[in-house]
């Protein structure tokens, strides 16, 4: 079944005195209509709250709610999918434990992971990077892959959104949807900015 894939993925970050809920308030009223939630610094179950909070301002703005990493809460929480970032991980029972309505990404680093997780049917998308060097969490350890590496998809025969990730500036994105891209994913670009919800509406006005 194909799903909805945002042009513009919001991810939010771990930062002092900008707090996960702030970030997608600030978010969702400056026009972002797809948040990823990512928290690398609580356990899961203290997450429930939280996301849920974080689901009700999403669903005020008509915005979707996408979880890093934590499918398991899915029964638990009004997110409407799961992003994974181990590209080894087993999508299949992944897929089999949120079911077929819910969306399910996966990161990805290079050509041969793109091609194996096609080949599993189960993936909607894909957040391909890292597009520069970045000082967030987006597969800093991988190959840059510059425009060029964007370019070379279109060889690949790869048929599902992919969005580009990592070190991501307003100038790189009309450069990169030429490519033949889906998209973009954005994270400390944005909430590092010294106005995160202006920063936000430049990258919109350089993507529609």
């Amino acid at each position: 079944m194909k799903k909805y894939i945002s042009k513009f993925h919001y991810l939010i970050n771990d930062l002092p005195g900008f707090s996960h809920v702030q970030q997608v308030q600030m978010a969702c009223g400056a026009g972002a209509n797809w948040v990823q939630h990512r928290c690398l610094t609580k356990p899961e179950d203290e997450l429930i709250d939280e996301i849920n909070q974080i689901a009700e301002i999403c669903d005020d703005w008509g915005a979707t709610l996408i979880i890093a990493n934590h499918y398991g809460l899915l029964d638990r929480v009004d997110a409407q999918g799961v992003h994974i970032d181990d590209s080894d991980a087993d999508l299949a029972s992944i897929r089999k434990i949120i079911g077929p309505d819910k969306t399910l990404g996966v990161s990805a680093a290079g050509a041969d992971e793109l091609l194996k997780l096609q080949s599993t049917g189960v993936v909607d998308y894909y957040v391909y990077g890292p597009f520069a060097s970045a000082l967030n969490d987006v597969s800093s350890v991988h190959k840059v892959l510059g425009f060029n590496g964007y370019r070379e998809l279109e060889k690949l025969g790869i048929h599902i959104p992919v969005i580009a990730a990592g070190g991501i500036q307003p100038d790189d994105v009309g450069p990169l949807l030429q490519t033949g891209i889906d998209g973009i994913a954005i994270s400390s670009a944005i909430n590092l900015a010294a106005d995160p919800a202006a920063k936000l509406k430049e990258f919109y006005r350089k993507m529609y």
